[in-house]
């Protein structure tokens, strides 16, 4: 028997071989593979966190020149105090928006520290089943596993909050004791003032700012999309926590346990239905080759009046290309329809339980 000649399960010299939607390679081969992969990742990630730590580095810097500046010399007004603010709420949007790109590839990282290298270590001793998947979707179809409102206040609340609230401490006490300590609330408030702008304004646009990012910070603490940070278990802010999750699930249904490192996000799932004049090869290249269950429906043609088989079949995101190709090669004259699916339960998808 020559190599072309083995079977698929063994390879010649009696070691099991990977075999992948057509490829075949022995598991020490496909283990390299993977590990080679993996330290890829965490070097794409550890450069994304580098750019966050510069970005809080600029923040940081550019507060303390601006309240060095402003306070070194009683005749600088304070209104450079409220311009760094502004410049500063700039760099917590650009750090959210290069956090969601260090997310991205965190979350790689996780699924396969949780799924692939965990799953060696305790029984069952296999990958979780729709790890491939998941990966395999990320990698086709990049999407990013955090939106914006929750990086922004993520980063917001690591960091910046406490420069915030320094600028602000900054701007009340140059305006109390420049050039001299205010005798009376009036003067302060009028030592508030800018041009035209009475001092009363300008201290509810400050107050009120804050607060809006303060709240901004609260309410998207209890939001769990991100996995790449290491998280409290129970969530930075549990009750907001619990919230969140209940407006998530409705009232009344069980909600299964779910690990800290998961993420939440569910793959995109579909329904093929599939109408041809040959259903059984369809059906047995489907078996065969996807381990995918096909169901004939009855169906019939209404302008030639020619009776059908509808197969349906339910597959993820990054099936379909090869439910397509196998289509083809059975019957180019068939008739696909791909349609979403909202929530696909049982056996190779969600547990049904």
């Amino acid at each position: 028997m020559t190599t072309e000649d083995a079977p698929p399960s063994e390879a010649p010299d009696g070691d099991p071989v990977w075999t992948f939607r057509g490829y075949q390679m022995r598991p020490a081969e496909f283990n390299t593979a993977m590990v080679h992969y993996y330290r890829a990742e965490i070097q794409r990630s550890n450069t994304w966190r580098l750019r966050l730590d510069n970005t809080t580095n600029w923040a940081v810097v550019a507060a303390g020149a601006a309240i060095s500046f402003v306070l070194a010399d009683p005749s600088h007004h304070y209104g450079l105090i409220l311009l760094d603010t502004l410049l500063v709420t700039l760099f917590v949007w650009i750090e959210a928006r290069r956090y969601r790109y260090y997310e991205l590839w965190s979350h790689r990282v996780r699924l396969m520290e949780t799924d692939f290298f965990a799953a060696m270590l305790v029984p069952p001793f296999a990958p979780s089943p729709d790890w491939a998947e998941s990966l395999a979707e990320s990698l086709l179809q990049p999407d990013f596993p955090i939106s914006m409102w929750e990086a922004f206040g993520r980063r917001y609340r690591r960091n910046y909050l406490w420069i915030f609230l320094v600028l602000l401490a900054a701007w009340m006490l140059k305006s109390f004791l420049h050039p001299l300590p205010a005798a009376s609330w009036a003067e302060f408030m009028q030592r508030s003032a800018i041009g035209p702008i009475p001092g009363w304004v300008m201290l509810t646009i400050g107050f009120s700012y804050n607060a809006a990012l303060l709240a901004l910070g609260l309410v998207t603490a209890g939001l769990s999309q991100s996995t790449g940070e290491v998280l409290p278990k129970w969530g930075e802010f549990p009750l907001l926590s619990s919230l969140w999750r209940s407006m998530e699930v409705p009232e009344g249904v069980a909600q299964a346990p779910r690990a800290a490192a998961r993420s939440g996000r569910k793959r995109q799932q579909l329904l093929a239905l599939i109408i041809s004049s040959k259903p059984r090869e369809i059906a047995d290249r489907v078996h065969a080759d996807m381990r995918r269950g096909v169901t004939a429906l009855h169906g019939m043609g209404m302008y030639a009046q020619q009776e059908r088989e509808v197969l349906m079949v339910a597959v993820t995101t990054t099936e379909l290309a090869h439910l397509k190709a196998l289509v083809r090669a059975a019957d180019p004259n068939a008739f696909i329809i791909v349609s979403p699916a909202q929530e696909i339960l049982g056996r190779g998808f969600q547990a049904l339980e």
